[in-house]
């Protein structure tokens, strides 16, 4: 049951190909929601975007709201967006959240869209429906208040939108009934946003919008992705006493605001070109929110000087308060901004752009964003306590399936009770924080979570009247502080007797499966090679790749059988075409366990990595489905691009992207000249974003793909050494969301595969995380997994770390150059994924935040030792060394 729900879609951060690999245009952390349709309805691309859009059930809570649909007559004049037919409205409850997977430190925008469509037949005249009126939160932070202008527009959406920065892995967008009628909404939609763009959006603030405005465009146009990659929208927005003006030249956007090309060459200036003000003006009588405005420029020609002041209310606007003379550049945009908010007590604002005596034109604007601040009334520091505690509790959530109303963000305000929990923060930042928590009664059903243990501050846990079993974890046992109740009555003293047994009996189940695969496996591939050695076809030099039998077709039969099959998404090749790209086969850059792999290049320039199937390949037909299958479906900045296929006669090959730096394993093994060893910084950069590339295979695809061969080799590098995760031929995706596992004979790579998988034939993303567990300790040590008359890594590792001394365990080419407690913390993690019992093991996305603090450790050691002497040398034990354990 736990492994059911644990996150079952809730990370859906682009599905269905929603998401594309940073750099290239594509929809990248996008989440696309249509509110109240249905989970079993088939996802669907907007036809104008190309955006992917999905069911919002793997968002909210079970059976939280009601799903609808715009009524027959509303249908017919709402904006051409299929997007708005459905709605969830919410009846029950103060407060519904929507879950947005976010990361913290990264900023977003948020849009909700909203369309009445008189779904509950209330009509948007009666008085019942026209004075409806709730508020949106972000967080805890009311971030707006959607009143009755949605039912009065009749077929007109309307949309609510805000950027801000993450504070967790979750970001919750809540309704919140204030006594004005049923809330509702019809899409939720999450951008991630480069960090350039908004510079006042910090943890402490946020920003609402007002309006964003293409000046000079007509008014029934709109702009949004792919021509802006953060799918801003823009609209045409005439202007009193202002002409329109446009260019069809070539505009650069290269400044950090990245406006679209259409919006650029679209601007208003003074009426005949004569005047030497040109304003905009609007008004807000009933709000008391402070103004931020963002302006935008690109001059359309380079003959006359044009230069102008701007202010709003007579404030001067200048680009973050550095400039009051503003010349906009010629066929390249710019950008001035508000460096702080401001409020007219009157309501009434007028943004005047005013020519100066050196210029010969008068002003231009080319597009506008104003926005009201949000001041959070609540800290959103990054501390480690803060953000830990808040990721646990909505990881017990989704691992259990509870059904409590847990939305939002339970420790703010300072206190609060949030459906048996009671968060009580002090401390002048209100970083100190204390947690009880009361699950009893609430039909929990497993394993402990080892996300219990990520409550640093509980100090009440109340686990009785449950159905769970197996051993406490550790940190739990040891928090003598406490007040824990687990119910375990038959067991007794339960962290004494019950976890040391239960872990020397899981110790043992480990060794004995390593001792058991390993023979196995290293006979099963050693009669492979002899068979290849055998057939003696095969020739590393050769420029043609021999054939093996047609893929399409079942032996002995003349049917296309694997026809039915289709794979979308990518190229496909003619044999022909490799051959002239690979100048025939001419360059070999390695050999995996289907095949040669051949160095090429495409007719536009692009590098590529040709892997040939061989006749002697251990993989089969269903290795090369999985492969392709899996990469058309799955995009992602750390995950090797499948760019094509080869998939004729006799033929068959896989085209990636090329990745001139080789893999991991080489780095560590010294196969390839890098000039130095990597050092601490690069190695665990490296691991952190091979993480997040199987942090999303398991939590930002529709369903959850378990890449089933993590290991170094696996782990390949670009330029600058960034890191993507390779080689799916033996994933596996899960064919529906209620899938806890996936039953396959045990396969994988000796000293990587999970004990427990490998005993129950179960694959699950625990699976993955073991695997990926002994490839940080390769990187930790620079050690092979296992080594002859030495045991595995895992018990090597394990005896080393009660010495409580690091340097036994860190390789020795690391030259003692490393923060220890960065060093102990990698060690930490690495032992916790390594866990014998799967369900204790950490998910990626907890790895993932593990290893981000590692990395900060690190690099803050390099930027003392830069600013001067220290002995890091010196070996102490750590809070992440063997106490932890």
């Amino acid at each position: 049951m736990a492994r059911l729900i644990l996150f079952a879609a809730l990370m859906l951060a682009s599905l269905s190909g929603a998401a594309a690999d940073d750099g290239i245009g594509g929809q990248s952390g996008f989440v696309s929601i249509d509110c109240g349709r249905e989970a079993n309805y088939s996802d669907y691309k907007d036809p104008k975007t190309g955006i992917v859009y999905v069911s919002d059930e793997p968002y909210i809570d079970a059976g939280a709201g009601e799903n609808h649909r715009i009524s027959a007559t509303a249908t017919a004049t709402a904006a051409d967006s299929y997007l708005l037919q459905t709605l969830r409205s919410f009846p029950s409850g103060p407060r519904n959240c929507y879950a947005l997977p976010t990361v913290a430190g990264t900023k977003y925008l948020v849009r909700l869209g909203f369309l009445y469509g008189n779904y509950d037949g209330e009509n948007s005249s009666s008085s019942s429906a026209s004075s409806l009126r709730f508020d949106l939160h972000l967080g805890a932070q009311r971030w707006a208040t959607v009143d009755d202008v949605v039912v009065q527009t009749g077929g007109i959406s309307r949309m609510y939108e805000v950027v801000f920065m993450g504070w967790a892995r979750w970001a919750p967008a809540c309704l919140v009934n204030v006594g004005g009628g049923t809330p509702f909404v019809s899409s939720v939609e999450l951008r991630p946003i480069d960090d350039e763009l908004y510079p006042s959006v910090k943890t402490s603030e946020s920003l609402s919008l007002f309006k964003r405005s293409d000046m000079g465009a007509d008014t029934t146009t709109l702009t949004r992705y792919p021509a802006d990659e953060h799918d801003r929208i823009w609209k045409g927005t005439g202007n009193p006493g202002s002409t329109d003006i446009s260019t069809q030249e070539k505009i650069q956007s290269e400044n950090s605001f990245e406006v679209p090309l259409p919006v650029l060459q679209t601007a208003i200036t003074t009426p005949g070109g004569n005047d030497t003000t040109l304003t905009v003006a609007w008004q807000d009588t009933t709000s008391s929110s402070e103004y931020m405005v963002f302006l935008h420029f690109a001059d359309f020609q380079k003959i006359k000087p044009r230069q102008f002041n701007v202010t709003l209310n007579d404030i001067p606007i200048g680009s973050n308060g550095r400039s009051l003379m503003f010349s906009p550049s010629p066929l390249d945009s710019s950008s001035v901004y508000s460096s702080d908010g401001y409020r007219a007590d009157d309501g009434n604002y007028n943004l005047v752009l005013r020519r100066t005596a050196a210029s010969a034109l008068p002003p231009m604007l080319n597009a506008m964003e104003i926005y009201t601040v949000i001041t959070h009334d609540s800290p959103r520091t990054f501390h480690k306590d803060l953000d830990m505690a808040f990721d646990a509790i909505m990881d017990i959530k989704y691992e259990y399936g509870i059904k409590k109303n847990w939305m939002g963000d339970p420790c703010f305000p300072s206190e609060f009770i949030w459906d048996g929990i009671k968060c009580s923060t002090a401390g002048d930042d209100n970083t100190s924080r204390i947690i009880s928590l009361d699950l009893s009664q609430s039909n929990l059903q497993g394993v402990i979570s080892i996300n219990f243990t990520f409550l640093t501050a509980l100090n009440y846990l109340n686990l009785s009247g449950n159905q769970l079993n197996g051993p406490v974890p550790d940190s739990l046992c040891k928090n003598i502080a406490g007040l824990y109740i687990f119910s375990y009555t038959s067991d007794g003293d339960i962290c004494n007797s019950r976890t040391s047994s239960s872990r020397s009996t899981n110790r043992s189940t480990t060794i004995l499966a390593i001792s058991i695969v390993t023979p196995v496996l290293a006979v099963a591939i050693l009669l492979a090679f002899f068979l290849w050695r055998a057939k003696g076809k095969h020739n590393v030099s050769t420029f043609d790749p021999p054939r093996v039998p047609d893929p399409k077709k079942a032996p002995g039969s003349t049917t296309d059988h694997w026809s039915h099959l289709p794979i979308n998404g990518s190229r496909q090749f003619t044999y022909e075409e490799l051959k002239n790209f690979t100048l025939n086969f001419q360059r070999f850059i390695g050999q995996g366990g289907f095949g040669h792999v051949y160095y090429g290049c495409l007719e536009d320039g692009s590098e590529v990595a040709v892997k040939m199937r061989s006749e002697s390949s251990l993989h089969g037909l269903d290795e090369f489905l999985a492969e392709v299958q899996s990469l058309t479906k799955v995009h992602h900045r750390n995950l090797v691009s499948l760019v094509g296929y080869c998939w004729e006669e006799h033929y068959l090959a896989l085209v990636y992207e090329y990745m001139p730096s080789g893999s991991l394993c080489d780095h560590l093994r010294g196969k390839r000249d890098v000039g130095e060893t990597l050092n601490w910084a690069k190695r665990v950069r490296i691991m952190l974003e091979a993480a997040q590339g199987l942090e999303y295979l398991h939590k930002g695809c529709n369903l959850p793909i378990i890449h089933g061969d993590v290991k170094t080799n696996n782990v390949l590098l670009g330029e600058n050494l960034k890191a993507k995760l390779a080689d799916f031929g033996l994933s596996k995706m899960y064919i529906s969301d209620s899938q806890t596992h996936i039953s396959v004979t045990a396969a994988g790579t000796v000293g990587y595969i999970d004990p427990e998988y490998y005993q129950t034939g179960r694959l699950t993303e625990s699976s993955d995380v073991y695997s990926f567990g002994v490839v940080l300790l390769e990187v930790v040590t620079g050690e092979l997994p296992i080594l002859a008359g030495h045991g595995h890594i895992v018990q090597r590792v394990e005896r080393k770390v009660t010495s409580g001394s690091i340097g036994l365990v860190a390789d020795a080419r690391l030259n003692d150059s490393y923060d220890i407690s960065s060093m102990w913390k990698v060690v930490d993690t690495a032992m916790l994924c390594t866990t014998d019992v799967a369900i204790q093991r950490p998910t990626m996305s907890t790895v993932v935040l593990q290893l981000k603090e590692c990395l900060a450790l690190e690099e803050a050691r390099e930027d003392r030792n830069r600013a001067g002497p220290t002995n890091d040398a010196v070996d102490v034990v750590s809070t992440f060394g063997p106490s932890a354990r």
